[in-house]
């Protein structure tokens, strides 16, 4: 349609579809062919169309467009959703357009932006529906028909006094329901459930969804509602944190543009930063197996072992560093539970080592004695099994404990990441290996 200049399917395409689709359909197109679209559209439909774009898309789009046209865009997108998207601008462009939006939206945007980038303030919304609790159900209804244009949502209304403080809440389906003439004090809900505005995003997620309801008010240190955080915005909050978690579990920092999009040398660097550091971590590795070089050399059967011996430590480290780190995630696990995750995983460790290790005895039980040499079977399988389950209890531990200790000193528990445990196992792997083995053959 843009090769022929097919001014009716562009218009089409701009106006008809679900935003979500029309930012789907330009996926692939330069800016400027974007803006060819969307041009079609008016004011108002390409402010919703913008945030379905991947965050880096938004920002050159909003950046290859007029210093006008910039403003009046602004102003008419969501307070935070053009909040999500001043902030991944350059500050210096943020505070040359703000002169030029209406004074109304730019105290939001500045207040909206004072706020912590991973707070409950960051991602919440100013467009709400409010009522006193002294009125009719008839007057709330004529009063949200008002409302409704600005307010985001109209299924969940907030009721207030004169300070704002949030005295409970009422559903649009309770309100349409009732007799003209009850007052909606007297049918709101009085225990709601609120999030401070310095609260972080994970803990907006987790009231949301342990209440299950369609948004959750913040309020303000006094207990004034200063704005709604809507399941929509929790439901990104959820994929992008999660996103970071298994990037970061994977040994890669996190990214915020899409995968294909984010530029070559930004995804090498993210990469090559944790890979260099576990490369050099696992340079011990051979540092280790030259200390027992002379064990090796004296019982052969000892090396074909090693990388069967080390991985089981790896493995199980990694599945405990994922169990534990996605619990507290989900905040099934805090600081108070250590020593019960650990008790829990010694078991855990026991048990699984116990496992392997009878899996161990019987490979190396029926190796070929041409294969072992000089070596008794019945010693090597001792060895691989006693190893195997001692460095599969040692890795458990280990992939429990280090996100428990990465957040007590304050970092996030998935750079405990897969990677990180399995090289840490891998190198005192080796270590029990060949002191189990010095016990029976060396």
């Amino acid at each position: 349609m843009l090769a022929e200049n097919d001014e009716a399917g562009l218009r089409a395409v701009a106006n008809d579809f679900h935003p979500a689709s029309v930012a789907e359909f330009t996926e692939g197109l330069t800016v400027g062919q974007i803006w060819r679209v969307l041009d079609y559209a008016p004011l108002e439909r390409q402010a919703l169309i913008l945030p379905y774009f991947p965050p880096g898309k938004q920002v050159k789009l909003i950046e290859g467009m007029g210093r006008e046209h910039m403003t009046r865009l602004i102003e008419q997108m969501a307070p935070d959703d053009r909040a999500d998207l001043l902030a991944r601008l350059d500050p210096a462009l943020v505070e040359s357009l703000l002169p030029l939006v209406a004074q109304a939206e730019r105290h939001d945007i500045r207040q909206l932006l004072s706020y912590p980038p991973d707070s409950a303030g960051a991602i919440m919304t100013t467009e709400y529906a409010t009522l006193p609790a002294e009125i009719t159900v008839s007057e709330a209804m004529c009063r949200l028909r008002a409302q409704a244009p600005d307010s985001e949502t109209i299924y969940s209304i907030w009721i207030l006094d004169a300070q704002r403080q949030l005295l409970g809440t009422v559903s649009l389906r309770q309100l349409v329901l009732a007799k003209p003439d009850i007052l909606v004090g007297q049918l709101m809900q009085r225990d709601v459930a609120t999030v401070r505005v310095d609260e972080s995003r994970q803990q907006v997620a987790r009231t949301l969804a342990r209440y299950d309801v369609l948004a959750v008010p913040v309020v303000d240190s006094d207990g004034r509602l200063v704005g709604i955080v809507t399941h929509d915005d929790v439901m990104d909050v959820v994929v992008q944190e999660a996103t970071n978690e298994v990037q970061r579990l994977g040994a890669v920092q996190p990214l915020v543009e899409n995968y294909l999009e984010a530029s070559f040398v930004r995804v090498w660097w993210k990469r090559a930063g944790w890979l260099s550091c576990l490369f050099v971590a696992e340079l011990l590795t051979f540092s280790m197996l030259a200390h027992f070089e002379d064990a090796m050399a004296s019982v052969l059967a000892l090396s074909l072992f090693v990388p069967l011996c080390i991985s089981t430590g790896g493995n199980s480290g990694a599945q405990a560093a994922t169990l534990v780190t996605r619990a507290m995630a989900l905040g099934q696990v805090e600081n108070r539970d250590t020593w019960r995750v650990l008790r829990h995983e010694l078991g855990m460790g026991i048990t699984l080592g116990l496992t392997l290790g009878v899996i161990g005895f019987v490979r190396a039980a029926l190796t070929p004695q041409q294969v072992l040499g000089n070596a008794n079977r019945w010693d090597i399988a001792l060895v691989i099994s006693q190893a195997v389950a001692a460095i599969c209890l040692w890795g458990t531990l280990v992939g429990s404990a280090l996100p428990l200790i990465f957040r007590r000193l304050g970092f996030d528990p998935a750079f405990a990441s897969s990677p990180f445990v399995a090289t840490f196992v891998d190198v005192t792997g080796i270590y029990i290996y060949f002191h189990i083995a010095q016990i029976y053959v060396l």
